[in-house]
């Protein structure tokens, strides 16, 4: 079955916290922006930019739990 644009995104994220550790919401929203397109990316209501629900759901699915949001830090880790 073919993958959406959604869990090939959450893909990438999971495997970048898997082999660094951790991931920057930065870098993970520079990166879904340049490589997926701006429309997985949303302006919430504090003004900041974050991912689009979709994606989310299919990274919370694809991590099953074994990574964790640091809310001071604003970045995913590894468990």
């Amino acid at each position: 079955m073919e993958m959406t644009t959604e869990q090939r995104i959450a893909e990438w994220m999971v495997n970048e916290i898997k082999f660094r550790g951790m991931l920057r919401q930065e870098e993970a929203i520079e990166h879904v922006r340049s490589h997926f397109g701006e429309e997985y990316v949303f302006v919430n209501e504090n003004g900041n930019a974050s991912l689009s629900k979709e994606v989310k759901k299919a990274f919370r699915k694809l991590h099953g739990g074994r990574v964790t949001w640091d809310r001071d830090g604003f970045f995913w880790g590894w468990t």
